[in-house]
């Protein structure tokens, strides 16, 4: 069994190990932050530019879409948001002489870190069919082989169109429009991998996908449970509010497979207290088995009612309509008998919940669990948290609609203080939902669409992240164009996402840094440059902005100020409209040209098309912007299809765990975002120095005979029988949940099979990923450099 580091990048292979932290941010966060912002900006500019990020007349972080609250700090970021701007504003630059010294055939066997350092893209780069150098071209040249390639099409639909969370509200709508005037619905984006199956639960029970929510019901609640999520890395900002939150009274439910540092304490960096002491912000933590939520949430909603039926004496379920009073009852009977619907079988499925079987799937002791009840009936106000770790299991969409059971038993959904809160990952990738990038757009928008401009939208579904991959690799897709992110890196199954590329006629990335899909490419290949969020946005009508929607439906502007980081880049609004022109000629019925001079002419047709928008360019003005409206949160109305919030009732279900083998989550550690990875530390875990490691229970480790310190290969186990292998992983001893592990991606992506997803939304089931561990032997660790 090896016990060095394997043969790879000795840079990332060879981590080094201490005691996890047991708080977040506080000075260590300061400092990391401002070393890692003047290495790539210097002095002048970190300060110029952080002073800008989140404030009412700045521009948007580029991370994650937190909402802001409205009286800010001057400082109104958090670590993982300065990286982000600091990456993006950064002085380095990849030019025509980087490539020029660089073939692809070398720069794809670079790792992701590395190509990511490199810095800002600055010119229009193509690779020619044949080619071995990406060379300069220019963006006339380059609408035309986009051009050239979609004629060749034999239909629309073997284009695809794929969106990262990053691109702006204006860009979204532009793009969409662009595609679906071509023909095609084939619009898959980051959502199809992170939060679909919130959207698919919460539009089936409560009528609209996104969260009922605003910041400030966070500090109105009596009880917030964190389900599934590591707001301490992936959403620092979030901590505040819950100080805020915890200073008003109220608890803190943690449910998670790890103890995460940032849901243990938290050292505010913005106050005395904060930094000298900090703020403990877990009452509860519940450390579940991986996949085991819907079994916790389905026990719990059982022994509510079983509290109902004690004191009411009704143990029935006609108890929900026996007209006690709701203020003292343990379920909200006014509101389950006049706005809900199916309680009746919901409330069967519930008090068959099994202890036995709950035991078995959460990991929990019963204790635990009664603790946990108790809180719960506490509460008058309870909101709940997820995020990754509910959505990408098999039965996610189950599992989040168990969740809106759990809260609607109790009256929690269009109350102040109370409600649902999927806490969305990319800046605006909720915004590009409501723009309409969606593989399967509801009749209403493309009715609107057809209203607004008079051309007839597509009405067959097109692909998501899942099918688009399949369809490239099965020859069915020969264009892919992807409006930012890193595609190959954040899709699932690797080696099948590559090669599915590679299938390709043309592969077109707009992007602000070099990544690993720029390396991973079709005949043909190019790169588009863009600007980012916090450069100046000049057009021929003047100086530019643009909008974007956070987590909790509000709707701002955002202003770069920043020198562009190279006169040829363009913005992504103008890059679509380019295209456009190039693309679909004179016949288009849109203005093209007019929507790139002045964004507010975007704004305007937006405001005609997609409801709450009415009156964009007015209310956008005001500092802070608008709330979207959100008809369960603001009138208890449910646009769902039996016009009520709906009970549903599912059989419960979570991963089973062969003899020998462990369940493995791939999650970020704490410098990265999402596949862009900042540096290779995590710092709140206690590694350092590099990223090929797993997190194992020491007893399960010991078991499967790997001392602390050895080096394995990951081997994932699906019913395809296919062998998945990421190789030179360090064992790490941790608190894990016995027989869970866990890995960082994009690393163990490969391991994803494609065919593994949630039912109803297609997401990568990358949380629940079985997997043995086999000793590494130093003889494969090709997948090393392909992070």
């Amino acid at each position: 069994m090896a016990t060095k580091p394997p043969k790879g990048d000795p840079v990332q292979d060879a981590p080094q190990v201490a005691e996890p932290k047991r708080a977040a941010a506080g000075l260590p966060a300061i400092g990391h932050t401002l070393r890692m912002a003047q290495q790539q900006m210097g002095v002048r500019r970190t300060a110029l530019t952080l002073l800008r990020v989140n404030q009412k007349d700045g521009f948007d972080c580029p991370g994650c879409a937190w909402p802001e609250p409205e009286h800010r700090h001057k400082a109104e970021f958090c670590e993982n948001g300065a990286k982000a701007v600091a990456e993006e504003a950064t002085l380095r630059r990849v030019t025509p002489e980087f490539f020029a010294a660089h073939p692809v055939a070398d720069l794809s066997g670079r790792s992701g870190y590395w190509l990511g350092q490199q810095g800002r893209l600055t010119h229009p780069m193509y690779l020619p069919e044949g080619g071995t150098h990406y060379e300069p071209v220019s963006w006339e040249r380059a609408f035309g082989i986009v051009a050239e390639e979609i004629a060749a099409l034999s239909s629309p639909d073997e284009a695809v169109f794929y969106t990262s969370g990053r691109t702006s509200n204006e860009a979204a709508f532009l793009y969409q429009l662009f595609a679906r005037e071509l023909g095609t619905n084939n619009l898959p984006d980051c959502s199809n991998m992170c939060h679909e199956s919130s959207g698919s639960a919460l539009v089936e029970t409560l009528g609209v996908g996104k969260g009922s929510v605003l910041l400030e019901d966070l500090h109105k609640a009596d009880l917030i449970i964190v389900a599934g999520q590591n707001p301490g890395t992936n959403h620092p900002r979030m901590l505040s509010a819950l100080e805020k939150a915890k200073a008003g009274g109220a608890k803190v439910i943690s449910v998670n497979p790890l103890p995460e540092a940032g849901l243990e304490r938290f050292k505010n960096p913005q106050t005395p207290q904060g930094l000298l002491k900090g703020a403990a912000l877990t009452d509860l933590f519940l450390q579940i088995r991986i996949g085991g939520d819907q079994a916790l949430f389905r026990i719990l909603n059982k022994l509510i009612l079983a509290a109902h039926d004690t004191a009411s004496g009704a143990g029935t379920a006609s108890g929900a309509a026996s007209g006690a009073d709701s203020g003292t009852s343990a379920i909200d009977e006014d509101f389950i008998r006049e706005h809900t619907h199916g309680f009746e079988e919901f409330a069967a499925a519930a008090r068959a919940a099994d202890w036995d079987e709950t035991l078995r799937a959460t990991g929990l002791s019963r204790e635990e669990i009664e603790q946990a009840l108790g809180m719960v009936l506490a509460s008058r106000r309870t909101i709940v948290c997820w995020a990754m770790g509910l959505t990408q299991h098999k039965h996610a969409v189950p599992t989040i609609r168990e969740v809106v059971n759990f809260l609607l038993l109790r009256g929690n959904i269009g109350r102040p203080g109370a409600g649902v809160c999927p806490v969305r990952g990319h800046s605006n990738v909720q915004g590009d939902r409501t723009m309409g990038i969606f593989e399967r757009p509801a009749p209403a928008f493309l009715d609107a669409l057809e209203k607004e401009f008079g051309f007839a939208p597509p009405r067959e579904h097109g692909f998501d992240v899942v099918r688009a991959i399949r369809a490239l690799r099965d020859g069915e897709a020969k264009v892919f164009f992807a409006m930012g992110g890193n595609f190959v890196s954040a899709s699932p199954d690797t080696e099948v996402t590559e090669a599915a590329m590679r299938r390709a006629r043309l592969t077109v990335h707009v992007s602000t840094k070099l990544n690993r899909s720029h390396v991973v490419t079709g005949a043909r290949a190019l790169i588009l440059p863009t600007l980012g969020r916090t450069e100046r946005d000049l057009q021929a009508g003047g100086e530019q902005f643009v909008t974007v929607e956070d987590s909790m439906g509000m709707v701002h502007a955002s202003r770069g100020r920043l020198a562009p980081a190279s006169p040829h880049l363009r913005s992504e609004p103008a890059i679509v409209c380019g295209l456009a022109r190039r693309v679909l000629g004179a016949e288009s019925v849109v203005p093209w040209e007019g929507f790139e001079k002045d964004y507010a002419t975007i704004r305007d047709r937006i405001a005609r098309v997609v409801p709450g928008f009415e009156d964009f360019n007015a209310r956008v003005a005001r500092p802070g912007g608008f709330a979207l409206p959100h008809a369960p949160r603001d009138e208890r109305r449910f646009p769902t299809v039996t016009g009520k919030a709906n009970f549903t009732a599912a059989p419960v279900e979570y991963p089973e765990l062969p003899e020998g083998r462990l369940l493995l989550q791939t999650l970020r550690s704490h410098d990265q975002y999402n596949t862009t990875i900042y540096g290779l530390d995590d710092r709140y875990r206690g590694i350092t120095g590099g990223r090929r490691v797993v997190l194992v229970h020491p007893e399960d480790a010991r078991a499967l005979g790997f001392p602390e310190g050895s080096y394995v290969d990951l081997v994932s186990e699906w019913k395809d029988g296919v062998e998945r292998r990421a190789p030179g992983f360090r064992v790490v001893h941790y608190p894990t949940p016995r027989g869970c592990s866990a890995a960082y991606y994009p690393e163990t992506n490969v391991l994803v099979p494609l065919d593994a997803t949630a039912d109803t939304s297609n997401t990568p089931a990358s949380k629940s990923v079985v997997v043995r561990l086999e000793g590494h032997t130093g003889s494969r660790l090709e997948q090393s450099a392909t992070d």
